[in-house]
């Protein structure tokens, strides 16, 4: 982190010194008004909600803190839950934060157990909109099995923060086409 980077209660990470949080709506519309009178950033979706997981006794940090770095760099909003956090806790957040993206890194081989429990509750709980992507650790035979459980994608270690970037910017394509 940099000199000016700092988490709130959350964790969601924002960079630079503590600015006034602007009015608007809470997910970044702010008050600057273009030529026609109209806010300017209108024509601009709300950046992507990221909600960033580390499950049970995992507790490497440094590849989910890089891609928290460069999803926020991409101008995606990120919150990372912390260290040893349980299936029902993440969940349960990423409801209450209503996220468009719950994202799990595992490095501790029990990723066969949390993330199906996960995929399980976000469904149960009304969550089955958010994209649930998975990185780190996870062997070619256990991708089956996630994918199933209802894993859109896996980035194994090593993956480039802008594949990751440009899958989310793509998912959000797709998901606001077919909205509209």
């Amino acid at each position: 982190m940099g000199a000016h980077d700092r988490t709130d209660r959350l964790g969601r990470v924002a960079a630079g010194p503590a600015l006034p949080l602007p009015s608007g709506d809470g997910r970044g519309a702010g008050t600057n008004m273009n030529q026609t009178g109209a806010p300017a950033n209108a024509n601009r979706p709300p950046p992507l909600r990221i909600l960033l997981a580390k499950l049970g006794l995992d507790t490497h940090t440094v590849g989910v803190t890089v891609i928290a770095h460069a999803l926020r760099d991409a101008g995606m909003e990120v919150i990372f839950t912390g260290l040893k956090q349980s299936a029902a806790t993440v969940a349960a957040t990423a409801i209450q934060e209503d996220v468009d993206v719950v994202g799990v890194s595992s490095l501790s081989a029990a990723h066969m157990r949390h993330i199906p429990e996960l995929a399980r509750l976000l469904k149960e709980q009304g969550g089955a909109d958010k994209l649930l992507v998975v990185g780190g650790v996870i062997p070619a035979e256990d991708q089956p099995r996630l994918h199933e459980a209802g894993v859109a994608r896996i980035f194994t270690m090593g993956a480039d923060t802008r594949e990751i970037i440009d899958y989310l910017e793509a998912w959000r394509a797709a998901r606001d086409g077919a909205i509209a």
